[in-house]
């Protein structure tokens, strides 16, 4: 028997481009990481300021509007004050025009105006805040009723204070 011999194959050659080398996705991966944490960085510090300088604001809006009511609460008391002695003057010329017994009434307002006048003055404005809240919750119909009258009371003093001017 004859043997045969299997010419071994050609090896053919490698033609690859040399211009370009290929990234694989795991050499990739770190340099986009590498260039997106500066810009997260910068995110959370933009992020950061916004939300210190909106609770510098918060905290400066909240400061003003207290002291503003705070001088309301004042005003507000000073005038009840001031009705308290209206009527407690009224009462004298009540009790000669109608009679004692209506002017016991007006010094008996008087002295309720009063003491209204002494509770508010006594309580900071949260806590006068809170009794109105309270207010409001158990007799709706009459802060409804308050509101409306003071509201008519109000565009009263503005219309009559643009025809003076």
């Amino acid at each position: 028997m004859a043997e045969t011999v299997k010419p071994a194959p050609a090896k053919k050659a490698a033609t690859k481009p040399a211009a370009a080398k290929p990234t694989s996705a795991k050499t990739a991966a770190p340099k986009a990481v590498a260039k997106a944490q500066p810009a997260q960085g910068k995110t959370e510090n933009v992020k950061s300021k916004v939300k210190s300088d909106m609770n510098d604001f918060k905290a400066q809006a909240t400061d003003t509007v207290r002291a503003a009511a705070t001088k309301g609460k004042d005003r507000a008391t000073e005038a009840v004050g001031s009705i308290s002695k209206l009527i407690r003057d009224s009462a004298g010329t009540i009790d000669d025009n109608v009679g004692k017994q209506y002017g016991d009434y007006a010094r008996s307002a008087a002295d309720m105006v009063e003491g209204f006048a002494g509770k508010m003055d006594a309580k900071d404005v949260d806590a006068l805040a809170e009794d109105a809240r309270q207010f409001v919750r158990k007799s709706p119909a009459v802060a409804l009723g308050a509101a409306a009258a003071i509201g008519f009371v109000l565009a009263r003093l503005v219309r009559s204070g643009g025809k003076d001017a």
